[in-house]
């Protein structure tokens, strides 16, 4: 069978979470394979869970970066187009990789972009983190994955659990997040929110409005201040932190896919310039 030009010229690299796995973008990646992309969801050593020396050996940001740039100058030599979805913290490298490629990257999908760990699950005495990431004692502190564990869908959540009580890891990733990791990822945040002006890669935004872990303040952040006059958002209602395992990834698949096609195929939407979603937010309960 003759493969479609889609296939044979556009790819998708994803980007997990940190201390994340790929199997938290599996859904995603095996519905962009259906729609024809050549699709990568690779390992990334120190970044990713299951690739370190030990549970600290996270490496830092700029290495993070690296093996990203990487595995996408690989993509785009064989193909003629790629996308890049990124979430949590990927798609906040999603967004460096954007502003250290401008113009080479045919579209950003940014998943849960997490440029501020202030959601409603983490734990109230988050404000000591400084004292601990800032000091030796990232080398020694981790923080323990806890409920609801990023997804609203109770039935995963309660697998999840069972599987992070029993292992060191699960679908939805490492069941501790090393001080280590959150500081490189508070590195990469603050040098993110300065060169976001620079990203000029269309970009589709989706947060859920109840993120436990990042709240709608990051999504808000990106559509203020990103390059790009191409911008997208949806606001997910029924997810909570990882929307690429949760009750609405059907959506957060098809929106990707649109997204990404219509960018690719040059019959792109006009975008929703100065939408934020405080005002999709405000439109729905003026409708309700």
């Amino acid at each position: 069978m003759q493969k479609s030009v889609i296939e044979t010229e556009h790819a998708a690299l994803l980007i997990h979470g940190l201390s994340g796995n790929p199997l938290e973008m599996q859904y995603l990646a095996k519905r962009l394979r259906q729609a024809g992309f050549a699709t990568l969801v690779p390992h990334f050593k120190g970044y990713g869970f299951g690739e370190r020396s030990d549970p600290f050996a996270t490496g830092s940001w700029p290495a993070w970066r690296a093996q990203v740039v990487e595995h996408f100058d690989e993509l785009a030599r064989n193909h003629r187009s790629v996308s890049v979805a990124g979430l949590c913290v990927g798609a906040v490298l999603a967004l460096d990789l954007a502003a250290a490629r401008p113009g080479q990257v045919a579209a950003l999908s940014l998943l849960a972009t997490t440029l501020a760990y202030d959601g409603w699950s983490l734990p109230w005495y988050q404000f000591l983190a400084p004292l601990v990431y800032y000091t030796p004692l990232r080398y020694r502190y981790s923080y323990r994955e806890r409920h609801p564990y990023g997804v609203k869908n109770e039935s995963l959540r309660k697998w999840i659990a069972r599987e992070m009580a029993e292992k060191t890891t699960s679908i939805a990733g490492a069941s501790s997040l090393p001080m280590t990791a959150i500081y490189q990822a508070k590195q990469l945040i603050r040098h993110v929110r300065r060169v976001i002006p620079a990203v000029n890669a269309p970009a589709l935004v989706i947060h859920a409005k109840e993120d436990d872990v990042a709240s709608l303040k990051s999504a808000e952040f990106v559509l203020e201040n990103i390059g790009s006059d191409d911008v997208d958002f949806v606001l997910l209602r029924d997810s909570y932190h990882i929307v690429t395992l949760d009750n609405e990834k059907e959506l957060v698949a098809d929106e990707t896919i649109r997204f990404f096609r219509d960018r690719i195929g040059k019959t792109a939407k006009a975008p929703m310039a100065g939408e934020t979603p405080r005002d999709v937010a405000n439109k729905s309960a003026a409708a309700a």
